[in-house]
């Protein structure tokens, strides 16, 4: 299961359900898609097709919306 957490613009904010225990948070756009690592702070996991200054811009957004991201995570882990 895949989750959509939010929308920003173009791009998806995602998780999977199944996989590794430490929270991230997908991101999926037309251009390419990356991984954010949530904790111990928030930072970029891995990428595809994404330019720096889009990976800069998708950062930001992850730490605007950072609480609900954890929030949801947490409901879906069952933390």
């Amino acid at each position: 299961m895949s989750p959509t957490v939010f929308r920003h613009r173009n791009a998806r904010f995602h998780f999977f359900t199944r996989e590794e225990p430490r929270m991230h948070i997908h991101v999926q756009t037309p251009e390419g898609e990356a991984k954010f690592w949530m904790e111990p702070e928030i930072e970029l996991a891995k990428t595809i097709g994404l330019k720096p200054k889009e990976l800069n811009r998708l950062k930001k957004v992850v730490e605007e919306h950072r609480e609900e991201i954890i929030s949801e995570w947490n409901r879906n882990h069952k933390r």
